[in-house]
Parts: structure tokens; sequence; C-alpha cells
């Protein structure tokens, strides 16, 4: 056997070494779950991961598993008052959209307390925190889109960074370099509907007119004073590696576009599915259904209302946590699943500092009655990954968000789409592309009615095209998760791969 040489123990004594990781999201739950979810993978790989937010969102996070605990810690970071923005304002969900860009403006100013961290981190503190891993300087900081100002603080410590989108390949190949947009503008909101000319694709995977102007927006000017599309181009400038929450398995053009476009490494990280288990005290909210409305812990109401129902015929009915539907959109939406005539559980969230009470108002009169025995809806919090693996669900009614049509990948379910805003309406003609769903029909405005609802619906649930479009989901869940789920998670671990060998090339 052959003795190995001082470089090569070196290099292996170096990946042996626990590593200390950073992240550091955005102020918005769709981007904290995400990168909690990689903490929790890098740590149970036995790495130190700091996890940095403001007070109110860290403890708004499920907790790490006790098995974990020791390697995960949060910091939180005081967020500065902005005027305009409500007290106790500390993420997306605490605010109305016309609202976000001053979170943004309150998130820029915690740049200086995120300088002292960063300053006391690389300083080697082991009071730190009880794994090895804290004591050592910090060896990488993942970013994500908007921190265009911590950059230059890592690099004044010699520190890596990495962003992390935590959206899909596709959407940011859409979005494409500074370079890109320079030789090849988009002004007008027509501009923004199509992929652009270094993206080549079916003429089917493009932005409708309402889902474009949000798309334009990120390119113009906010209240922060830099545009969205600058942020990420710092950050993208400034990384090291590009980490993109996908695989090739459902994105095989757009990866490699993407390491193109920035001249990169791009590393996936997998789809960092949830896990199956949740605790049993995951708190009790109303869930007002076949029961005549009593109210019930959601987390066993919903899987218990599911119990009673023959396999494979609910439609999980879930917008996710900010999609901007309307009260119109709502009773719209109602009505259609009545029209339907398909059983349905309906995770309906309220709007704003709504209370349960509220509830019943945003619903037609009389509809719960009407549809008693055959639909539920729960205005509190509901186990989205149980509900999914319920022998009864037969599809998924979702708002297209990356984390809810990634998870239902997981369960391998067809979808009925409903996208809004960011990247959802690509989502939606992506999977669509991939045959295991339909969309619902709007017009150019993005308005919707129970009719196009009910179509949808049926098409999926009811008609024989349904029996092709699960038969497609169950073989792409084959394809993106297979049995065990080990093929996402062997992503995680090429992604510590790179991780390492960079660190080894030094900074």
């Amino acid at each position: 056997m052959a003795v190995p040489g001082p470089k090569q123990q070196q290099e292996e004594e170096a990946s042996a070494t626990p590593l200390h990781i950073v992240v550091f999201p955005w102020l918005a739950f769709g981007h904290l779950i995400p990168f909690l979810e990689l903490s929790k993978r890098l740590a149970a790989r036995g790495h130190a991961v700091t996890f940095l937010s403001t007070p109110r969102n860290i403890a708004r996070l499920p907790p790490v598993p006790e098995g974990l605990s020791g390697r995960v810690r949060f910091v939180a970071l005081p967020l500065p008052a902005v005027d305009g923005l409500p007290e106790g304002a500390e993420s997306t969900a605490d605010v109305p959209p016309e609202k976000v860009d001053l979170l943004k403006v309150a998130f820029d100013g915690l740049a200086a307390p995120f300088a002292d961290f960063l300053a006391a981190a690389c300083a080697g503190d082991r009071s730190a925190g009880e794994h090895e891993g804290f004591g050592r300087k910090t060896d990488w900081i993942v970013l994500d889109f908007a921190h265009y100002w911590a950059c230059p603080i890592a690099e004044k410590h010699k520190v890596l960074c990495a962003l992390f989108h935590i959206a899909t390949a596709a959407m940011h190949a859409y979005m494409g370099s500074r370079q890109d947009n320079a030789s090849n503008p988009r002004a007008t909101v027509e501009d923004f509907m199509p992929m652009p000319r270094w993206f080549s694709s079916p003429p089917s995977l493009a932005f409708r007119r309402q889902e474009a102007a949000w798309m334009a927006g990120v390119f113009r000017p906010n209240f922060s004073g830099v545009t969205d599309a600058v942020r990420v181009w710092r950050v993208q400038h400034h990384s090291r590696l590009l980490v993109v929450r996908s695989c090739p398995e459902l994105e095989p053009r757009a990866l490699p576009l993407l390491a193109e476009l920035h001249r990169k490494p791009v590393v996936p990280a997998g789809l960092l599915l949830p896990a199956d288990h949740r605790r049993d005290d995951d708190g009790e909210h109303g869930c007002h259904g076949s029961s005549g409305g009593s109210e019930v812990a959601a987390r066993s109401g919903a899987l218990r209302w599911l119990d009673e129902q023959p396999s494979g015929s609910v439609v999980y009915v879930a917008l996710g946590s900010e999609a901007p539907v309307t009260a119109e959109g709502v009773r719209e939406l109602a009505l259609g699943l009545e029209l339907s005539g398909a059983r349905f559980l309906w995770a309906l969230r309220l709007p704003s500092g709504a209370t349960d009470a509220a509830a019943p108002p945003l619903l037609p009169d009389g509809f719960e009655a009407r549809t008693r025995g055959r639909g539920a809806v729960c205005t509190g919090w509901v186990p989205q990954t149980r509900v999914l693996a319920h022998a009864a669900v037969g599809a998924f009614l979702t708002h297209c968000g990356w984390g809810s049509a990634a998870e239902n990948l997981k369960f391998g379910h067809p979808l009925v789409m409903l996208p809004f805003i960011v990247d959802q309406g690509l989502i939606a003609r992506m999977m669509a592309e991939r045959g295991i769903g339909v969309e619902v029909d709007r017009r150019d405005d993005g308005w919707f009615g129970r009719e196009d609802v009910a179509a949808a619906v049926r098409r999926v649930m009811v008609e024989e095209e349904g029996k092709m479009l699960a038969l497609n989901a169950r073989s792409l869940h084959e394809v993106v998760v297979g049995d065990d789920g080990g093929r996402q998670e062997r992503y995680v671990d090429e992604l510590v791969e790179c991780l390492q060998a960079e660190l080894r090339r030094g900074y």
C-alpha cells in the first residue's frame, strides 16, 4: 500500500477538519427556511454553522433537531428602526408588499453589526459554542441575494463567500449577468415576458404579463436606492461559488448556463427536502370542515379529516405564506373548488393581522355548508409535509413557489398551478413542460374566475388526462428523489467537497 505524501496528508486532514460556515439569509421565510435546511445538513456532516438573522425571525424558526443543536448556533443582529416600517416588522411576512423596500433599507443597516460579528468570529472566540468548529476562524459565509455590502466586509477578513440561490437556476439564468443585460437591454414589460436571447428554451417557458411586470421591477430603482438586480450581481461578482437549490435532473440546461453566464462554479445543493417527521407539539390552530366548523388542532384535525377520505380523492390547496391573493381571489377560488365537485383540504392564509374569527367572511355565504362532507378549510398552521404524504391526497393546488413545488416532488402528486409573482410562473411552465400539472387559465392582468379553477381541478382530479399527469408526476419523483431520497443528499456531500476544495486553494 502506498504511503500518502505530505501534500495528500494535508488535504486529508483539511477535509476531516470541521468547517465553520456562517449563513445569512434575506428577511423572508421563503429564504430563511431553505437556509435553515442547508444549515442542518451541513451540521449533520460535522460542520459548525452560525445562522445569522434578526431576533424575531430566529424566535419564529422551527427548532433544530436535538442531535444537531450543538453544531448550529443562532446569532441575532438587531434590525435598525426605519421611518414607516411597522414596529416589530422583521420579515416580509410582517409588512404589506409596498413596504418591502423599507425592509431592505433596515436590512442594509445590518452592515455595521455584521462587521462587528465577523471581526469577533474571525478572532476565534472559543466561548462562542461547544462545537470545536466555532473556535476557528470563519471559513465561509453563505449569503443571499440582498447582501451586496457583506462581501467587502468578508474580504477584509479574507473569508470566502458563496451566494446561495434559493430559487431555480432558470430564474437566475433568466436574470443574466450585468454584461448580458447591458448588451441586450430590457426596458418594457413586454421585453421581460420571453426568455432572454442568451437563454435558449421552448416558447412555452415564458412569463405572463402580470408576472413580467413584477420581474421588470427587479431591475428598476426602489426606495432602498439599490435595485434587486444590482444586489444580486454584486454578491455574485464577489462570490467564489454559486450554490443553487436545484439539481441536474430538474434543470439539465439551466445549471451549466448559469456557470457560463457568470464564469464561476455552480454547485447544486439538491432540493433540501424536509424530513418526514414533525413534532407532536407543533401547536393548535383552527380547522373548519366536515365536522361542522368545530375548532381542532390543525396538525391532528387536518390529518384526521384526511383519514376519513378515500385514497387519492383530495386536492390539497395551499398558496404559500405570502402569495398576494386578494379577497376576490379567495372567493373565486372557493367557488371554483365548489364547482369542481372534488374533495379538497384548503390551508387558507388569513390576511395580515386577521384572526381565525375573521376567516368566514373571506368565504362566500354558505360555502362551508354546501361543501361539508367533501371539503375542509384550515385557517391555522397545517403540517404540509404530512398532508402531502397522506394517502387521501391525489393532487396539489399550489402557487408554485419553489419550496412547495420541490416539496411536492418528494411525494409525486400532479399539480393544479396558480402562480402569482417572482419565479412562480416560470416554475409552473417548467412543471407543465414535464407533463405533471395544468395551470389555471387567467387574463392578461392576472384575474382568474371560478370556472377557470373548476376546469383545472377537473382536468387533474376527474378527467382522463389526470391519470397521465399522475403517472408523469410519479415518474419525475423517481428520477429526482428516488425511493430513499439519497440522491438529493449526495448533492450536499458534493457541495461540502467543493467548499473544502476551494478553501484549500486559499483566499
